[in-house]
């Protein structure tokens, strides 16, 4: 009896901690050892979600390319602008590869792309926190109340993109 109490337990709070669509995510920070933003190293909080309508990137540095074709069309629509606010996190426990060399790279970007909030995620906080897939390319749009109104795990599809694009106009018309 004990071990389906806990197992029930388990599930529930792994259903509890998981994006539902409609719903706010759970507040998480990511911080210290975590990890936090790539600009000057300090703590990102996911309540910063709930100043315009979010399109955030949750990415595996080894799958960082699987939705360039998602990326580059948001830039021909100019929604990663004035009202989207666009955010990468990147999960660096995710890779064999070094965190010093992406976290250079991600710094240039930062530089690049001074528009965009790029943060570190050392040791997969939301993966674990949120139930967001690891060793993915996961992209989630949320409201300027910060509800997820949209998630994908991996590659977007024409039908996924043409999804977001609608909900991103719908989100930010009235802005």
């Amino acid at each position: 009896m004990k071990i389906k109490t806990i197992l029930l337990m388990t599930l529930l709070t792994l259903h509890l901690s998981a994006l539902t669509i409609g719903k706010v995510p759970k507040l998480v920070t990511i911080e210290g050892d975590d990890g936090g933003l790539v600009k000057d190293g300090s703590i990102w909080n996911s309540s910063t979600i709930r100043e315009k309508a979010i399109i955030m990137f949750y990415i595996d540095p080894d799958k960082k390319n699987i939705n360039s074709h998602f990326t580059a069309r948001l830039e021909e629509k100019g929604y990663t602008r004035e009202k989207n606010r666009t955010i990468v996190i990147i999960n660096l426990a995710a890779t064999w590869k070094p965190n010093f060399v992406i976290e250079k790279i991600l710094k240039a970007e930062q530089k690049e792309f001074p528009q965009t909030l790029y943060v570190q995620d050392r040791n997969s906080v939301l993966v674990n926190e949120w139930g967001l897939d690891d060793d993915a390319s996961d992209v989630i749009l949320f409201s300027k109340t910060g509800e997820v109104l949209f998630y994908k795990s991996g590659k977007m599809s024409e039908e996924d993109m043409q999804e977001a694009f609608k909900i991103i106009e719908e989100n930010t018309l009235n802005e």
